[in-house]
């Protein structure tokens, strides 16, 4: 992997893409806002799947689970222009996919970080920024928040004690095993489509740093909040070679690190 290719920009610029640009000018197209609904999946949601090599989570999603998954689906694809035809969570593997095809590294983070901003009303930002500076009570409900809202993304979560400012907290979040990543099985797309852009979005937009500690063995990933992330030259995340048999490649033909 060349060290260029997942440098993360402190400043995230506009594309000029005419296809990017229908996220920010035909907001209208977009299903209504999801911020408010709080629900952790009961025991009998996922199932798993044993084959001879692994072990692999089988998914049963919620209405609320589609919900989501169809709303950030339909806006991944208004950034490329390309619709697909699937359903549930294969078509918004599929969207992003398409992102990866059709931007470059450094424009997929620009595109999802700018996704990852429409998807809330600006109110909530206003009313984030307008509390007190992250403190411990923060870290650890932004830990909490995001284990009730995000299981139909990254999969099963739950929160954990890290330190910071050399006292303990529950201000970490340990992803079991990466719905996405597993789903795309490409290091690339975890660093440049959740990774970057959301460690970027965090920060920016809700004042919160947060180091996101993906691990591309078991496909296990831990969001630290509260503690910045390295610098890309010393981040180990970003000099991962990707998997021998990734989706995108095998798929798409598209361009992998190795």
């Amino acid at each position: 992997m060349e060290p260029n290719v997942f440098m993360q920009q402190n400043r995230i610029s506009t594309l000029t893409s005419t296809h990017y640009n229908l996220i920010k000018h035909k907001p209208q197209q977009h299903p209504p806002y999801i911020v408010s609904v709080l629900k952790k999946p009961s025991n009998h949601d996922i199932t798993k799947e044993t084959t001879k090599n692994s072990t692999t989570n089988v998914y049963k999603d919620s209405w609320f689970d589609l919900i989501a998954i169809n709303h950030l689906s339909k806006t991944v694809q208004a950034a490329t222009g390309l619709s697909n035809n699937k359903s549930g969570y294969e078509s918004l593997v599929e969207a992003t996919f398409m992102v990866k095809q059709k931007f470059n590294p450094i424009q997929q983070q620009e595109v999802i970080t700018q996704i990852l901003d429409s998807l809330f009303p600006q109110l909530v930002f206003t009313v984030i920024k307008n509390q007190p500076l992250p403190n411990k009570l923060t870290r650890e409900l932004y830990a909490i928040i995001t284990t009730m809202l995000f299981t139909w993304l990254v999969g099963p979560s739950e929160v954990r004690e890290s330190e910071i400012n050399g006292r303990r907290e529950k201000n970490a979040v340990y992803v079991k095993k990466c719905r996405f990543l597993e789903e795309t099985n490409c290091v690339g797309m975890c660093i440049n489509m959740c990774k970057i852009p959301s460690q970027t979005f965090i920060k920016n937009t809700l004042g919160m740093p947060v180091n996101m500690v993906p691990n591309f063995e078991d496909m296990s990933c831990e969001m630290i909040f509260g503690q910045d992330p390295p610098a890309s030259t010393d981040d180990p995340s970003l000099n991962q070679p990707c998997y021998k048999k990734c989706k995108s490649y095998k798929s798409h033909g598209t361009n992998c690190p190795s």
